[in-house]
């Protein structure tokens, strides 16, 4: 089960028939996020296997996930914020059960992606799901 955020996405995306406005909304998902504090951008919050800078924090707040990030790249922060949509406010149970490929394939991305940004999202939600799955133990 995804959060009812994720869900507006998709809704939202049903309504946009180009995938180049698709692509404006991540990137304005994206725009629309806190950026990360310096200070959490180090070593241990940075996501490897992405072409550009990633760092993501995740936490666990009154049992639930809930995770900030940030890219040096656009398109990449609207996908931090896509996955914030997705995860955030889940028990770590939930986050570590949903199948990330198929919820974004609802809103086209496997397919609009290029390689090094789909496997920097893999490594992404991998990096996530690790922490709600060791989180729940």
């Amino acid at each position: 089960m995804t959060s009812a955020a994720f869900e507006e996405i998709v809704e939202d995306f049903e309504f946009l028939d180009d995938w180049e406005d698709r692509y404006r909304m991540v990137i304005e998902l994206g725009r629309a996020m806190e950026p990360l504090p310096d200070a959490l951008k180090v070593p241990a919050t940075k996501v490897e296997g992405c072409a550009s800078q990633v760092w993501l924090h995740p936490q666990i707040d009154a049992g639930a996930v809930h995770f900030d990030g940030e890219s040096d790249a656009m398109i990449v922060n609207g996908l931090i914020a896509v996955l914030r949509k997705l995860y955030n406010g889940l028990p770590p149970d939930e986050v570590a059960a949903i199948d990330a490929r198929a919820e974004l394939g609802r809103l086209g991305l496997n397919d609009h992606l290029s390689a090094q940004r789909s496997n920097g999202l893999r490594a992404m939600i991998e990096r996530l799901q690790g922490f709600a799955r060791s989180s729940s133990d």
